[in-house]
């Protein structure tokens, strides 16, 4: 916390003036101030004084000065001033909310006692206030009665509340603080004195969980709750501290400011320590004793007044930070942030009121809403209406998003849960899971709009999933309703009163739910906007060209509509109008609605119903206003305002209800008139309109409660209510009760009502007649009922035969065999037990009777408990039936697990092994593990036999039983995988155990290396890699030093023998003693003696000196030094200590200076030293003869000669001769000067200088030249240069001519000259050109270089040979590029050169610029189908076609016919006769793969939707109509019944039977399916939904065929049992069986097993034609019936037409697939729908499809 002085309100007085008292409005417009002239001084935030009023005395004859004002003290709402004051009195003010208002004093509380301290907690209606007398009293600002809150015998000091204002606490003189609580904080804390201070606590403070209090003995105690001294800061040795006067706590409770003489002490509370922590105190010089402080209310300002009269205001914070350039924010506490909005003003307090620090605040929503997070809570706050919460926030990392678009709530999205927190609540008004962050997907209504009867309505509206809306009452946290939607929803909004939902799906569909009733309406297509009107339920969207508006959404049918342009915008509302804005292309257009019925709905709403009947009468009658009447009678019929209700149905027209409601309004005025009471609350009007509401109960309630018995029976006569009728007869005791059943029996009979009828008979006593009445009704149960309940019924043989029929017949098996059993007939009771599954039953009557089939009966009875999950008591039955396997597998399931082991155990161990596992791992997980083992071995299980043991710790076992079962490879992998994991949960010792067993020492060391173990991963070094030793050592003291652990690093640096390592490690981080220690322990003397050089050098100066000075190095460092080039440091020690070594040291230097090319420097160096003339050789060495010179004649005039000769041979090595020349002359040198030309082959200037200067060897020279000859390359350069030079190009050219690869092993120089040839001949001598670059280019060409060769072809207009030798070069783009531009004759040779070229390398990307068609032949032919194809797709559709008819074809052969299938449904299926071949292979290859692997779904709809592509096309070609159109038209069918069965197999039984029916029908077309896989599937399905007869027949045929199949013929197959049917005899025989061996098996049995049961007729059913169900053509008639495109049976009479291709549907069918579209929805199913209305088109008939 830091004060900072802002302002002085009231300058000091030269003496004591002291401020009695000040304090601060809670919303901190105002200041009040008293001093001893008690006169309350008002201020404004500012500091500016605004008001003034003095006080008054008790006790107006006493004087004005007969008192003091002691305490001030503001209310809660900041309009009144409490004043205590020492005259027994505390006044309490009226200040009015603005400046200037009148002061009056609004309550006066009259004391035994003066008043000494006061306070008025925040939102409490009383203040509290202490005496002398030490009493503590509450009063408020109304009524002059005081109530004593607790009372002490010492005088009140202080007084303050706690930061809640819950609590209080008060200080007396003679120490003892007493705390009382207003309200209860729920902390538990007791009433009462709570501690005794060591001195009177002038000073006292309630902060954050903890008090302060101090006093005149300079020592602040800190207190916990329970007055325990917490802390204590003692001042009483500071000479400067003078006693404490005043405390302050800050209004969030972690900051508390004590006042004594120039002082303020300010103490901090630190959350994570939970201690108080002080602050640098400040220091106000001259300020003198500080008497009161007053902390604003926000705790951004505090105010201190003085002993002398001044009043100082100080800012307090810890931080100011400014957002955005508009907003300040202020943190003047941990938690508790002032944001001030810099452009208005306006301030707002965040804070946190569980204490909580404030890490971060946000200001979001166009810079509306506050945003702030602590570590447990949110905060958020809506800045324009000062709404502010605090809710429990925990664990989001800060990922939460935040939309402010409604006004009352803020919605929070983290991951995947939605928030809601309504401003200005501290609690989360709901939560709950959606993955849909866009607001539109999202309504919430807050108490927007007053309802009749509702206190608090607050509704949420969301999406689940994009089909589903869920409704939730946010006020009980449960959710009302939900809907489900078929389309996707992408708006939804609820109305203000929360009670109807509108929502739009992406078809742009408008629908309206209404929450209460739960039902959907759909309103309009086609919407593009939709609004609710503010502050009503009227409704406006826009129907592409019309604007609907709903202005009684009660009555969603009536809708207005009239016609707009453009697009709907906007909706205002405003001033009472409400305008709908439509913009047409740059124009807005404002249509207005009627104000009037949007004014009807809130009348409606409001419950003024009059208001609501004047307004709808001055309207004509339209469907909107008859919506109107109807809500209005309603409601107002509900409310009993029957003349309204009765207007409203007259114009409505409702002729019944009107006469119905006249009739009870006269009878209400009549009753009047008789009584003279209101005759509306008369019980029969009442009644009456019960009655019209059909609340018969009610009515008779109402009736009976007046005794009126006949009126209750006649009314239920009238509503033909007889049973309530006779029951009030009955109850009242009428005497016409038995009249009135008689009449009731009548009517029944005469109505059909048997049952009732026989329950009358019954309760008459005639059971025989209510038997058969029962019978008559279908009611065969209840009449069994009745005979099992009366002995007399039963021996009625025929009658019991009866009633077990019908009960048979209706399902009811137990009851049917009890009677069958009673009437003897035992057999049909067996079958009876047997269908109703009661065993028990069916047990006991074997015994008896049927002795042979109890075993049998016992395993039907185990398979049906089993079916029931009744393990347990199936395996009694099994073993009473001899199944031990089914037994044991039941005991298995009942975990019954000692049960199945003697089960087991009774049985051949290889029947067993599938239960032995199930065994043993339940004695594994009860740690068994011995057992386990045993049956785990049993099993072939021994790898969950080691599993077992490695999870149990088990690892020798484990190892024991893995080795004797397990490869040693897999062990290993085993235990490494497991010592992984172990390592995983810091298990590090058991993860060696586990390397250690399997040898993998490295992997335990790596182990230990990951989690820095450096122990023990030496330990497994030294012992397992003993010569890696030291470079571990090395490898961990290199990780060490970069993670700063440099001790462990020098270990292991020593222990790798690299102690130098270790000092320079010491070196680099400035640690010399370690360094020093290091070397001399490890590397003895001279070491060490380093490092003190190295330790004086990073030293430097006098300090360097005494340290060598100190090892005895000084002179040894000096040398040391030199010889390492360090010479500031030798110079700066020779300086200090040795200055006879400077010259040698200057000398040395310069040297150095040299070497390193400082010449510059190096001379002064050398001039320093005195050597001068090594100053003249470095130069000379140089070449730089200006210094040289310079220097030589400066320091050494007998070197100058020197110079210039060196002068002179620089300028001939740079071909300078004319200088090099004078050079020498001025040295007097001619003899070097012919030396130096003629050692250059300058022999005419050596004859020049030698007959000039030295004539006497001028004949030596000459020999020399004649002697000197030669014919290299270099000489014929040199001969062809001259001949060019002296204009004898011919000659110059065939000179270059003459080098050649022979003659010179340059090939740079060969191009050079031959080029340079060329250039000469071209320049020089043209006619020469064309066989000099012929020559030429023939030569590059040999040595690779085509480019330059076709360059000087092209230069020569020799174009043809230039471009082939750029094609030799493989320069294409030049080539390409000449032809085109500059020799178009040739850019066809080029480009066919090329292709060949791009072919040769395989290179099919770049060919797609040249031939686009060969570049399509080398991806197909490299299998690149990827590229081929998209290539194809930009050539157009035949090569599209033709290539992936190629890959589709590679796809096939490759057996992959279904991405070949894949592929044609991506790129089309053109109907080219070429392709045929390919469908009909991928038809044969998808419909008749074996079973096990059958494409699908996915397969056959995809094939399914290529054919009907491929269909359609041909019917618009010449091949409609012929064979292959036929052939594809077949297979589509075929296609079309395969997808139908995957779509429909296990939904529902109905399905089932429509899956049977599709595979009888495709056995039609067994010349393309497989016919042993069509005949199998085809049996399967019968026998699933109880078709036995057609199962046996097709499975019988399916064995007939496999074994036709095994011999490769079907000349011996028996076709009887298909004869008169559509089911071809010559088929494709199958070259292998489509079905697996185990399912043959199976069929063999079940066909087996038929054909000994005689119940089962071994034939095809028949129809009514006499002709076998599924054929469509019937043998006797020879008409032929259309397919059903839904199970492909015929049909026949009842049928669905089809609007395209003349197909249809058995009625019966069509409706169960529609029922299971609606009942069992599916992705497959909707996509057959999808697919029949491509195909079929939509039913003629489809309104009557669901019947």
């Amino acid at each position: 916390m830091q004060l900072k002085h802002l302002k002085t309100f009231i300058s000091p007085q030269d003496g004591p003036f002291k401020v009695t008292a000040v304090a601060w409005a809670p919303n901190s417009a105002k200041l009040a101030v008293c001093t001893v002239d008690r006169v309350v001084q008002m201020f404004d935030e500012n500091g500016e004084k605004r008001d003034k009023f003095a006080t008054k005395p008790a006790d107006s004859n006493l004087g004005s000065k007969s008192y003091q004002v002691t305490a001030l003290a503001f209310s809660p709402d900041s309009t009144k001033l409490a004043v205590a004051q020492t005259d027994n009195i505390v006044f309490v003010y009226r200040v009015g909310e603005k400046w200037g208002e009148k002061k009056t004093i609004c309550n006066k509380v009259v004391l035994q006692s003066a008043a000494t301290c006061l306070v008025w907690p925040g939102q409490q209606p009383s203040f509290m206030f202490g005496q002398a007398d030490g009493k503590v009293k509450m009063a408020g600002a109304k009524g002059s009665k005081s109530q004593t809150i607790y009372a002490t015998e010492s005088y009140v000091v202080s007084i303050t509340a706690s930061p809640s204002g819950k609590g209080i606490i008060s200080g007396h003189a003679d120490g003892t603080i007493v705390r009382y609580f207003l309200e209860d904080e729920g902390a538990g804390l007791a009433k009462g004195p709570i501690c005794r201070h060591p001195c009177p606590p002038y000073a006292l403070a309630w902060g954050t969980s903890t008090f302060m209090a101090a006093g005149c003995d300079k020592r602040v105690i800190v207190y916990a709750n329970n007055g325990k001294v917490a802390q204590q800061f003692d001042y009483s040795r500071d000479d400067k501290e003078k006693e404490f006067t005043t405390a302050a706590c800050s209004p969030s409770g972690q900051f508390i400011v004590l006042g004594s003489f120039d002082r303020l002490r300010v103490y901090s509370w630190m959350p994570k320590r939970e201690s108080w922590e002080e602050a640098p105190s400040k220091e106000i010089i001259n300020l003198y004793t500080i008497t009161t402080l007053a902390w604003r209310r926000d705790g951004a300002r505090l105010i201190v007044g003085s002993l002398c009269g001044a009043v100082e205001m100080y800012d307090c914070c810890l931080r100011r930070v400014l957002y955005k350039n508009k907003f300040e924010m202020t943190y003047v506490g941990l938690s508790q942030v002032i944001v001030k909005d810099i452009t208005t003003g306006s301030r707002v307090v965040l804070k946190s009121h569980y204490g909580y620090e404030i890490d971060k605040v946000q200001i979001m929503g166009k810079d509306r809403y506050l945003v702030a997070h602590t570590s447990d809570t949110l905060l958020l706050g809506d800045m324009a209406n000062c709404k502010l919460s605090e809710v429990a926030w925990h664990g989001t990392g800060g990922n939460e998003k935040f939309y402010f678009e409604n006004q009352n709530v803020c919605m929070i999205f983290n991951a995947g849960e939605l928030t809601l927190v309504e401003y200005g609540v501290n609690d989360i008004i709901g939560s709950v899971r959606t993955e849909f962050m866009n607001p539109h997907l999202i309504s919430v209504r807050i108490n927007e709009r007053k309802q009749r009867g509702v206190e608090d309505n607050k509704k949420l509206a969301y999406l689940v999933d994009w089909h589903t809306i869920c409704i939730m009452d946010l006020t009980k946290g449960v959710t009302t309703s939900s809907l489900t939607h078929e389309q996707k929803i992408n708006w939804l909004e609820l109305n203000e009163t929360g009670r109807k939902l509108l929502f739009r799906d992406k078809k742009f569909r408008l629908l309206l739910y209404d929450v209460d009733t739960e039902v959907q309406t759909s309103l309009i297509n086609y919407c593009s906007y939709v609004q609710w009107v503010p502050l009503s339920d009227v409704v406006v969207a826009q129907n592409t060209d019309n604007l609907c508006v709903w202005y009684n959404i009660d009555m969603p049918e009536r809708v207005t509509m009239f016609p707009i342009k453009g697009e709907v915008v906007d909706l205002h509302r405003r001033d009472g109008h409400t305008d709908v804005l439509v913009k047409s292309g740059v124009d807005t257009i404002s249509y207005t609605l009627d104000e009037g019925l949007i004014e009807f709905g809130t009348a409606m709403d409001d419950g003024d119903f009059i208001r609501a009947l004047r307004f709808l009468e001055t309207l004509e009658m339209t469907r909107e206003t008859e919506a109107m009447w109807k809500s209005l009678g309603e409601l107002t019929l509900e409310a009993s305002q029957l003349h309204i209700a009765e207007r409203c149905y007259a114009a409505l027209g409702d002729v019944a209800k009107v006469r119905y409601l006249h009739d009870i309004i006269k009878m209400a005025a009549n009753i009047t008139k008789e009584t003279g009471e209101d005759g509306s609350t008369h019980h029969t009007v009442k009644a009456q309109l019960a009655v019209l509401n059909k609340d018969l109960e009610k009515a008779e309630k109402i009736l009976l409660q007046r005794g009126e018995v006949d009126k209750v029976i006649s009314l239920y006569k009238e509503l033909q209510r007889w049973d309530e009728a006779i029951a009030v007869a009955q109850s009242r005791g009428h005497p016409d009760l038995a009249v009135l059943q008689a009449a009731y029996s009548k009517w029944l009979l005469d109505t059909s009502q048997e049952e009732k009828a026989g329950e009358l008979k019954e309760k008459q006593g005639d059971l025989t007649g209510a038997v058969h009445l029962y019978m008559k009704a279908g009611l065969a149960s209840r009449a069994a009922h009745l005979v099992m309940r009366h002995q007399t019924l039963t021996n009625q043989i025929d009658l019991l035969q009866q009633i077990a029929t019908a009960l048979v017949n209706g399902g009811q098996y137990e009851k049917a065999g009890d009677l069958f059993e009673r009437a003897r007939s035992y057999q049909q009771a067996m079958e009876a037990y047997k269908k109703g599954q009661a065993f028990r039953r069916a047990v006991e009557l074997a015994r008896v009777t049927f002795p042979t089939e109890v075993v049998g009966l016992e395993e039907m009875w185990g398979n049906y408990l089993c079916t029931q999950r009744q393990y347990d008591a199936a395996i009694t039955h099994y073993v009473e039936a001899g199944h031990l396997k089914k037994a044991a597998e039941a005991a298995i399931l009942a975990r019954q697990w000692s049960k199945a082991v003697q089960i087991v155990e009774m049985q051949d161990p290889a029947s067993c092994k599938e239960y032995f596992a199930q065994i043993a791992a339940h004695f594994a997980s009860v740690q068994d593990y011995e057992i386990a083992e045993q049956y785990f071995i049993k099993g072939d299980k021994p790898h969950d036999a080691v599993d077992m043991y490695i999870e149990a710790g088990k690892w020798e076992e484990a190892y024991k039983v893995a080795s004797g079962c397990m490869p040693l490879a897999e062990v290993k992998e085993l235990y490494v995988s497991r010592a992984k994991d172990l390592e995983g949960q810091d298990k590090l010792r058991e993860a060696e155990r586990l390397y250690a067993v399997m040898g993998e020492s490295d992997l335990a060391i790596s182990m230990y290396k990951r989690h820095k173990q450096y122990d023990a991963m030496i330990r497994l070094v030294a012992a397992h890699h003993e010569d890696l030793l030291v470079d571990t050592h090395l490898h961990l003291a290199k990780e060490l030093e970069a993670e700063g652990q440099l001790k462990q690093a020098e270990y292991h640096y020593v222990q790798a023998g690299d102690w130098k390592a270790a000092v320079n490690m010491y070196r680099e981080k400035g640690l010399w003693d370690d360094a020093y220690r290091v070397a001399k322990s490890q590397g003895g003397t001279n070491a060490a003696n380093q490092v003190a050089y190295l330790w004086a050098k990073s030293l430097g100066g006098d300090s360097a000196v005494k340290l060598l000075t100190k090892f005895g190095l000084l002179e040894a460092a000096v040398v040391y030094a030199t010889e390492s080039f360090a010479f500031d440091f030798a110079f700066e020690i020779s300086r200090v200590a040795l200055k006879s070594k400077l010259p040698e040291l200057h000398l040395k230097y310069a040297l150095h200076l040299e070497d390193e090319g400082k010449y510059q420097e190096a001379e002064e160096q050398f001039a320093k030293a005195g050597k001068g003339k090594e100053a003249v050789l470095m130069y000379v060495h140089q070449q730089d003869w200006e210094n040289a010179q310079r220097v030589a004649e400066l320091y050494s005039p007998e070197s100058v000669s020197d110079v210039l000769v060196g002068q002179a041979r620089a300028a001939f090595d740079s071909k300078n001769y004319q200088k090099a020349e004078a050079f020498l002359l001025r040295a007097e040198r001619p003899d070097l000067a012919a030396k130096f030309y003629k050692d250059g082959d300058m022999w005419t200037d050596a004859l020049r200088i030698v007959k000039d200067y030295i004539p006497q060897k001028l004949d030596e020279l000459q020999r020399e030249m004649e002697a000197k000859s030669g014919k290299g390359y270099e000489d014929l350069l040199g001969q062809a240069r001259t001949w060019e030079q002296s204009g004898e190009f011919s000659r110059a050219i065939d000179c270059y001519l003459q080098l050649t690869t022979q003659n010179c092993g340059s090939e740079e120089v060969l191009v050079k000259v031959w080029v340079k040839a060329m250039e000469l001949c071209i320049k020089f001598v043209p006619s020469r050109s064309v066989d000099t670059v012929v020559l030429v280019c023939d030569r590059l060409a040999n040595l690779g270089k085509y480019i330059q060769a076709g360059d000087l072809y092209l230069s020569v207009d020799m174009v043809k040979e230039g471009l082939d030798m750029l094609m030799a070069g493989e320069a294409w783009g030049r080539a390409r590029e000449i032809a085109q531009n500059i020799a178009p004759r040739y850019e066809k040779y080029v480009d066919e050169a090329y292709v060949d070229y791009l072919r040769a390398k395989n290179q099919p990307d770049q060919m797609q610029a040249v031939d686009p068609g060969g570049a399509l032949e080398m991806y197909a032919g490299s299998g690149d189908w990827e590229k081929c194809l998209q290539l194809a797709e930009k050539q157009g559709p035949d090569a599209l076609a033709k290539y992936v008819a190629m890959n589709a074809a590679n796809l096939i052969k490759s057996n992959a016919p279904i991405s070949a299938l894949q592929l044609f449904t991506k790129y089309g299926a053109p109907p080219n006769p070429q392709n045929f071949n390919i469908y009909k292979c991928l038809c044969f290859e998808t419909l008749g793969a074996p079973l096990e692997r059958s494409g699908g779904y996915q397969a056959y709809s995809q094939l399914r939707n290529m054919l009907l592509v491929l269909v359609e096309q041909l019917s618009k070609t010449n091949e409609k109509g012929t064979l292959v159109h036929k052939e594809f038209e077949e297979c589509l069918l075929i296609s079309h019944y395969m997808a139908m069965r995957a779509a429909c197999e296990g939904l529902s039984q109905a399905q089932d039977k429509i899956v049977a029916k599709l595979s009888v029908s495709l056995l039609r077309h067994t010349k393309i399916i497989p016919v042993d896989k069509a005949f199998y599937e085809a049996g399967i399905y019968c026998k699933a939904v109880g078709l036995d007869s057609m199962a046996f027949v097709f499975l019988n045929h399916f064995l007939d065929l496999c074994e036709a199949i095994e011999e490769g013929s079907l000349g011996n197959l028996d076709n009887s049992d298909f004869v008169d049917t559509d089911i071809p005899f010559e088929v494709p025989l199958p070259e292998k069986q489509c079905v697996s061996e185990e399912k043959r098996e199976e069929v063999k049995e079940w066909v087996l097993a038929v054909s000994m049961d005689q119940k089962v007729e071994q034939s095809l059913p028949t129809d009514e034609r006499g002709t076998y169900v599924a054929s469509l053509t019937s043998p006797h008639t020879k008409v032929t019936s259309p397919p059903c495109i839904i199970t492909g049976f015929p049909v026949l009479r009842q049928r669905v037409e089809f609007k395209k291709g003349g197909r249809c549907a058995n009625q019966e069918d069509w409706n169960k697939f529609i029922t299971a579209m609606k009942v069992t929805p599916s992705s497959e199913l909707s996509d057959v729908w999808k697919f029949l209305t491509q195909w079929c088109g939509i039913p003629n008939n489809l309104s009557y499809s669901f019947k």
